[in-house]
């Protein structure tokens, strides 16, 4: 099922275990996310529903704290979807990720940071006091998600806010389902990583 783009991802900064909330171009929510603080290996559950009800996805590390965890996707019955994994030390200078489809060695999808200098200046910026609330409205990374061909699949956007995180993901082409769900989330992960970068 294909959902009513874009969508916006709202990121509660302020609260003690990071939480997302994912709404389609109608307001309808789609995912929410709590991640479980303190945890030696990093584990998040995708949720239906604020209440935490409705469990939809599980994204695990498939090692303990490591800078190159591969985090595996599985849907509520425990069936594998794929996975996303960061680039190691060249994700350090400017964030990549690959996405796997299933058990895959060779990446189906990669997302990759648009523009480095905005992302440290962001990131920079939002270390000073006052000055780093008002950074988020100027400096605003992107993401864009892409084949191996380079073909451009979908983008999320950074967007001007205040007291928290707020991002816009477009889709660019037509996806299956499959795809389209291993892609939000790889993103999801990945704004769960990156948040601390800017």
């Amino acid at each position: 099922m294909s959902h009513n783009y874009p969508l916006n991802v709202s990121f509660k900064i302020l609260a003690m275990a990071p939480q997302m909330s994912i709404t389609d171009a109608s307001g309808s929510l789609i995912y929410y996310v709590k991640q479980k603080m303190l945890k030696l290996k990093e584990a998040v559950t995708v949720f239906g529903d604020q209440a935490q009800t409705q469990p939809l996805y599980k994204i695990s590390a498939d090692r303990i704290i490591d800078f190159s965890a591969r985090y595996n996707f599985a849907d509520a019955a425990g069936t594998p979807l794929g996975g996303v994994k960061r680039q190691g030390m060249q994700s350090l200078w400017k964030a990549r990720y690959d996405i796997f489809q299933g058990d895959e060695q060779s990446p189906a999808l990669t997302i990759s940071e648009e523009n480095v200098a905005v992302r440290l200046a962001d990131g920079c910026l939002n270390q000073i006091p006052i000055v780093g609330l008002f950074a988020g409205y100027f400096l605003n990374p992107s993401y864009l998600v892409a084949r191996p061909d380079g073909t451009g699949v979908m983008r999320i956007s950074k967007q001007p806010a205040l007291f928290e995180g707020k991002f816009k993901i477009d889709r660019l082409v037509e996806l299956d389902e499959f795809e389209e769900k291993r892609i939000l989330l790889s993103l999801i992960m990945m704004t769960l990583l990156e948040r601390v970068r800017g």
